[in-house]
């Protein structure tokens, strides 16, 4: 019996292409101008929301022929994305979008989740979390967990689930699996995170803005936002400061990032907390991408072979637990 050869994965490149340059430059007058100024009333809310959505519809794309199905259950909002030829079967992938708590939806993350459902072949649920200022904390947490259990009790075993999050879903999957550290039959098979917010006080990322000024956002602008969650709690809580004692326990953990954003301190803090308490973690830093690049393959191409080895990675999960421990700069 002849078995073929996997693909080869696109490498990560070691240095930042002229594109991406240009392309951090340009969100850097452009987007990171307005960031900077939007006031964090209700009004600069709504219009960061429909910023923000109009650069993912803009930037991102849909694979022809995707499927969105919408689930409503009490307590509970969000929609199944399955790209073209993508059947439910015995395994499935949750996805909790990034917001900064306040500014993103499921409906702005479609296309992104539809190229990962394309991807990895699996049926993608998207749970629409609460934001904020409407709902402050733990309202997205709680919503998350309510997404991740509703998965569960559609007949799918933790082992056949796969996660992948971005920015302020990164911490709220974070904070969801550290949470049920010592329930194995909670915990999927693999999680991969595209620019994670890890540090709600912002501190981190303000040490990686004395070396490289974000183009999108500073740390300060984000910190507003992320505080229309947090408003009137210790950021100390357990819930909001993430703590990897227990980090062992969890799947093994990809973190992709952008050279240029302010997150990549959190993504390298996140892997040391992993990897220094026993757990599997796999780090890749990719040299000029500004945050989520994933979800923006009109503007930079390596968008598309960072999506590829995210979505081998969760592939591959149902394999077996793997010690890498790896750092791909």
């Amino acid at each position: 019996m002849t078995t073929s050869a996997r693909p080869a994965l696109p490498p990560v490149p070691d240095r930042a292409s002229p594109r991406a340059v240009a392309s951090a430059t340009a969100t850097r007058w452009t987007l990171g101008s307005l960031t900077d100024v939007v006031p964090m009333n209700r009004p600069g809310v709504q219009f960061s929301r429909g910023l923000v959505a109009t650069i993912m519809g803009t930037l991102g794309s849909m694979p022809a022929g995707t499927r969105v199905i919408p689930v409503r259950a009490p307590g509970l909002r969000g929609e199944w994305v399955l790209a073209p030829g993508v059947e439910f079967g015995p395994r499935a992938g949750y996805y909790v979008h990034g917001s900064a708590y306040a500014i993103c939806s499921a409906r702005t993350h479609r296309k992104l989740v539809a190229r990962l459902s394309q991807a990895t072949g699996l049926p993608m649920f998207v749970v629409d979390y609460r934001l904020a200022p409407e709902a402050r904390f733990p309202a997205a947490a709680d919503d998350v967990e309510a997404g991740y259990r509703w998965l569960l009790s559609q007949h799918y075993a933790a082992s056949d689930i796969v996660i992948g999050a971005d920015s302020a879903g990164g911490h709220l999957t974070l904070d969801l699996l550290l949470t049920h550290a010592d329930e194995p039959n909670f915990q999927p098979a693999a999680v991969a995170l595209f620019s994670p917010l890890v540090d709600l006080t912002l501190g981190l990322a303000r040490g990686a803005e004395q070396v490289r000024r974000d183009p999108a956002m500073s740390a300060t602008a984000a910190h507003r936002l992320v505080s229309l969650y947090t408003d009137g709690h210790d950021h100390d809580h357990p819930r909001l400061r993430l703590d990897f004692t227990q980090a062992a326990k969890l799947p093994p953990v990809l973190t992709q990032v952008g050279g240029f954003e302010m997150l990549r301190a959190d993504a390298r803090h996140l892997h040391a907390g992993i990897t220094d308490a026993g757990g599997t973690s796999v780090l890749e830093v990719w040299p000029g991408m500004v945050h989520v690049f994933q979800a923006l393959p009109r503007l930079v191409p390596e968008a598309r072979p960072a999506l590829h080895r995210a979505a081998a990675f969760l592939a591959d999960a149902p394999g077996g637990r793997s010690d890498r421990r790896e750092e791909v700069c």
